[in-house]
């Protein structure tokens, strides 16, 4: 274990270790990887029963929320870049749910650093609530290409944003700052 001690130090301070490609390689990637992270405004989600015009905690279906993400890569000659990404959720069911799991829908985008989306999709984490009000689950999306010229360009250039599938009215009571979180006051 000792002898391997320098190698797993170098994995875990390169914040880059690849997933991906082969577990064995222990070559050091050519250079970072582009910052993942929650879009802030799409990080939360609450379902209300009936009007969502109502907005109270005895209408609530099921919360859920992007905790954190992590992302790994791996540069490959001028290749596009190959990354996996890592999502943390919570989730909760409120109490007027009507079933003991419910899914989630959110996307992953590729973007510039000035915002251009280069590549945007859809996927969906079912929470499995097995009679408990909170859960939590880990997503992985396995395989996500990032689009290089050349070789010469860095992974910085890119962002990979993570967003819950939102309707208006969800986006809205986001964007109003309003907030229920199941386990609150417990």
């Amino acid at each position: 274990m000792i002898k391997y001690a320098p190698l797993l130090a170098a994995v875990i301070l390169s914040g880059c270790a690849s997933k991906i490609a082969d577990n064995l390689n222990s070559r050091q990637n050519a250079g970072p990887c582009p910052s993942v992270g929650a879009l802030y405004d799409a990080s939360r989600y609450v379902k209300f029963a009936g009007a969502d015009d109502k907005q109270l905690y005895s209408d609530i279906e099921y919360t859920g929320e992007v905790m954190d993400a992590r992302l790994y890569c791996r540069y490959v000659g001028d290749n596009p870049l190959e990354a996996e990404v890592e999502i943390d959720f919570a989730f909760g069911k409120g109490p007027v749910a009507t079933s003991d799991s419910h899914i989630y829908p959110y996307y992953v985008a590729v973007t510039r650093r000035n915002g251009k989306v280069l590549a945007k999709e859809y996927f969906n984490v079912e929470a499995d609530f097995k009679g408990s009000q909170l859960t939590g689950k880990t997503d992985i999306i396995g395989r996500i290409e990032i689009p290089r010229i050349d070789e010469s360009i860095s992974g910085t250039n890119f962002e990979v944003i993570i967003g819950v599938d939102l309707t208006e009215e969800q986006l809205e009571f986001n964007r109003a700052g309003k907030r229920f979180r199941l386990d609150a006051g417990k």
